[in-house]
């Protein structure tokens, strides 16, 4: 691979960043408040199972005991 001097590589990222295309103001936030959304959802979900789970091993060790 050729080597290129670091002038030609920041031109060459400019160039590229400027075929981005960058997400408005408005879907940045649909998204971010989807993002929270369903992060609170998983949480809720994960806390639920991780009880049920909890309660069925201190049942099987007071079985044992």
């Amino acid at each position: 691979m050729a080597k290129v001097s670091p002038g030609e590589f920041v031109r060459q990222v400019r160039q590229e960043t400027a075929k981005v295309t960058w997400p408005t103001r408005k879907e940045t936030m649909i998204t971010t408040i989807m993002v929270l959304i369903m992060t609170t959802v998983l949480a809720i979900f994960f806390l639920g199972v991780d009880q049920i789970l909890g309660r069925i091993v201190r049942f099987l060790l007071s079985l044992a005991g």
